[in-house]
């Protein structure tokens, strides 16, 4: 459970507002001034503090200065007023993880705590390369192969240095591991580290969420606001999906590679930024470079090294260390005793070609986990867990099959339609994403960890499709808002 940390002077905000967390699966705290705030501190470290920027006694710059000292990763989040906007970037300068204006809406700020929570767990969470399956470790990149041999040495050499970075490899390889790990031994170690998906933010914001722009650069533009590669100075910035970026945006991040400079949305003032580009990609970029999808330039500025994932299916020699890492690992987050898996069991897995990669296996052994009931992984058990993957199979499979066919047809022959594709799928998204939520009385946590997802997309997807639900705090504004 994360723990968060309130600073902030208004008693009736921060009640309502720990209510609200407590809800939505946190622990929390909170102290109405920087003094208080930093004893708390001293005595257990959060996860996340969320610190007002006007505070009696010691102002919030100043608390901000403090806690950062006191933790350089400890993500923070400003709550600010417009008549201290220019503060609130200050402390986003000094490496405070986002702000957000008084009043706020409720959704939008879960959504920058989802974000924040995972940014720190990036930046504190070490990735153990090689590590043995039952050593207990959270997070590992694991594997003995020849070619894994390969990518620990290219990210030992590699991550010293400042150069930048293109880590390739098929979905579900963990080209995000490699990223962290480059992190957590590379010389930027204690500056803030920030993931920015380049698919998950749609084309429209990411622009903005990446320069930030100026008071007036768009409607709705009311202040100005720092972007997260501003945000990430002196640090490190990992670039998700890069082969997917929109070649207009392309032209900025080569910009930045080139010149170590930057221009805010609607801003005139160079900026001068010192980051370090990792990226990622599963793309073809030389399919993309000859179909003038992809900048050659970029291209070529990118790679200055290359460090490529093996699929799963061509290190097939790993399968049993993954195999028994992930039984350790899910069994420890369901609080279950670790069965063990039988050498039949190993076999089969070996000898699937793996689609899904590193992450599809996890999902196995985790549903295996699930089902065999305390008794070691079967065979049988595996060969049900691939065959089940679809979690609409049962006894009523063929009848629910035919219900959504009959939709798919519908659709399909409907006349004047557009973006049919896209529609469906965010229909279906909707429809998803409700029930999880029904399912969960509306509690987001839970309904993003039984829908596999991130809090974060939880939160963007609920509102793209402007999905409502009422939370059972009192004193809240009926709009979801808090002053």
């Amino acid at each position: 459970m994360s723990a968060i940390l309130i600073i902030d002077d208004d008693d009736q905000l921060r009640v309502s507002f720990q209510k609200l967390l407590k809800e939505e699966g946190y622990s929390v705290d909170s102290a109405p001034s920087g003094e208080a705030g930093l004893n708390l501190i001293k005595s257990k470290i959060p996860d996340l503090i969320i610190l007002d920027m006007r505070l009696p006694g010691m102002n919030g710059l100043e608390t901000f200065s403090r806690i950062n000292a006191i933790d350089p990763k400890l993500p923070v989040i400003i709550m600010t007023a417009f008549g201290t906007t220019e503060t609130a970037i200050e402390a986003t300068k000094m490496g405070a993880f986002d702000y957000i204006l008084k009043p706020f809406n409720i959704p939008e700020m879960l959504s920058i705590i989802g974000q924040a929570l995972e940014a720190g767990r990036f930046m504190r969470s070490p990735i153990d390369m090689n590590a043995a399956p039952d050593a207990g470790v959270r997070e590992a990149i694991i594997g003995r192969s020849k070619p894994m041999q390969g990518v620990y040495k290219a990210i030992g050499r590699v991550s010293p240095t400042d150069a930048t970075v293109l880590i390739r490899g098929e979905s579900g390889t963990g080209k995000e591991l490699a990223a962290r790990a480059i992190y957590q031994h590379s010389l930027r170690a204690d500056r803030p580290f920030l993931v920015i998906n380049c698919v998950a933010i749609p084309e429209n914001l990411l622009e903005s969420e990446l320069f930030g722009y100026e008071k007036g650069a768009f409607t709705g533009a009311s202040h100005r606001r720092v972007g997260k590669i501003e945000q990430a100075n002196s640090g490190t910035v990992f670039l998700d999906e890069i082969g997917d970026m929109p070649s207009s945006i392309q032209a900025k991040i080569l910009r930045l590679l080139q010149e170590k400079s930057i221009e805010r949305l609607g801003g005139r003032d160079t900026i001068p930024v010192d980051v370090r580009i990792l990226a990622a990609t599963n793309r073809n970029l030389e399919k993309a470079l000859s179909e003038g999808r992809f900048r050659e330039d970029l291209y070529y500025r990118l790679k200055v090294v290359t460090i490529s994932l093996p699929p799963l299916r061509e290190r097939s020699g790993d399968i049993p260390l993954l195999a028994r890492y992930f039984l350790a690992r899910s069994a420890a987050d369901f609080s279950m005793a670790n069965p063990g898996i039988t050498e039949e069991a190993l076999s089969v897995l070996s000898g699937y070609s793996w689609p899904g990669n590193v992450r599809e296996l996890g999902n196995i052994l985790q549903k295996a986990l699930i089902f065999n009931r305390g008794a070691p992984v079967r065979s049988e058990d595996i060969a049900q867990a691939i065959r089940g993957m679809d979690p609409c199979a049962g006894a009523d499979s063929e009848t629910t099959e035919k219900a959504v066919s009959k939709w798919v047809r519908e659709a399909l022959t409907s006349k004047g339609t557009a973006n049919l594709f896209d529609s469906c799928l965010d229909r279906f998204t909707a429809i998803l994403i409700r029930e999880a939520l029904n399912l969960t009385g509306g509690n987001r946590s839970r309904a993003a960890k039984l829908l596999g997802i991130s809090r974060p997309t939880l939160h963007s997807k609920i509102e793209k499709f402007g999905l409502r639900f009422e939370t059972s705090v009192t004193g809240l504004p009926a709009k979801k808002e808090v002053q």
